[in-house]
């Protein structure tokens, strides 16, 4: 949102307290950071709901593609092996569904909902403005006769601009004070508003990763083999390695 006054047709009058002025540029600026701040994090809560799924689909896929290794064919503990991680992927993968679900219907939607008020809350600014301007012109018409000599031309036209200038000038102070009343409470709603939503964010983060604690032990258990340690199994790895680069075809010329 933005907001900026017009100059043209200033009276000489100052129509609007400098006091009104500013509580209503305060309250106008913390909407206008409140909508930015909105924007931003449904933006950045979609990133991350899709950056969630795109992971575990990926470890879905990997778990797939070494299920189809030769390797799995040849040997049985290799392919008990990857059966276990395989199923732990899936398992992954629903628990992480089920919570990008929820935080999509708990949190993306409502913020989406929230942010979808602001064009309303402009276009009532805007009115707020024009109705200002309007009032500022007729002020300023007023002003223009008052100053002249009080003929009966003049004193005519001065009664008929006074006549124009009643009803915009009671236009915007309806406008403007509805806008100062309930710009703050707006404001103070987001509380009330975001907090269940941020309450089912933790809450499905902290069952998503309970279930990944109770998945991955499961899997662990499986997989690991006693008495090797992960510094053993690097040292194998090297040995196998070794063992491979000592074969002709790969031997450097």
């Amino acid at each position: 949102m933005s907001w900026i006054p017009f100059k043209i047709g200033q009276p000489k009058k100052q129509i609007v307290p400098k006091t009104v002025e500013r509580d209503f540029e305060r309250e106008y600026g913390k909407l206008q950071q409140l909508e930015e701040q909105t924007k931003r994090l449904q933006k950045d809560m979609k990133k991350s709901a899709d950056a969630d799924l795109a992971m575990s689909k990926s470890a879905v896929k990997i778990s797939l593609d070494l299920l189809s290794n030769p390797l799995c064919e040849q040997d049985q503990d290799f392919l008990n092996m990857v059966t276990a991680l395989d199923t732990a992927m899936k398992r992954m993968d629903a628990f992480n569904q089920e919570k990008v679900n929820q935080i999509q219907k708990t949190v993306i939607d409502p913020l989406k909902k929230f942010g979808s008020v602001f064009p309303s809350l402009n276009m009532a600014v805007k009115r707020r403005e024009q109705a200002l301007q309007d009032y500022r012109r007729l002020q300023a018409k007023v002003e223009k006769y008052e100053e002249k000599e009080k003929t009966g031309p003049v004193l005519a036209k001065l009664h008929q601009a006074r006549e124009e200038l009643r009803p915009v000038r009671e236009d915007f102070e309806a406008k403007n004070k509805q806008l100062l009343d309930e710009m703050p409470r707006f404001y103070g709603s987001r509380l009330d508003y975001f907090q269940p939503s941020f309450e089912s964010l933790i809450r499905a983060q902290v069952v998503y990763y309970s279930e990944m604690h109770k998945i991955f032990g499961d899997l662990t258990q499986q997989l690991d083999q006693p008495g090797h340690s992960d510094e053993q199994r690097e040292q194998e790895n090297e040995a196998k390695l070794s063992e491979l680069r000592a074969l002709s075809i790969v031997a450097d010329d």
